[in-house]
């Protein structure tokens, strides 16, 4: 995802794929890394109507997602959440 953003309209999948965003989506009360159901659906749901759902805030959240995007670039590796 080098030079992009995540949007309402990005997969959880594809926010999964970076190891600190399911952090922060557990930090905002969306359950999504851990649910079974959310696993069969991951490549549809967008992130827009997952936190919609969950009575997360959207804005804020894309804010915490796109620095874990930003931290990783600049880093040259994935964040692994403990690092």
């Amino acid at each position: 995802m080098t030079g992009r953003k995540f949007t309402e309209e990005t997969t959880i999948e594809e926010v999964l794929k970076h190891p600190r965003a399911a952090l922060v989506l557990v930090r905002h009360g969306i359950p999504c890394p851990t649910c079974p159901l959310a696993r069969v659906e991951m490549g549809r749901l967008k992130l827009g109507e997952v936190a919609r759902a969950y009575g997360a805030d959207l804005e804020r959240l894309l804010e915490e997602l796109n620095e874990v995007i930003e931290r990783e670039e600049r880093s040259g590796r994935p964040s692994c959440g403990v690092c």
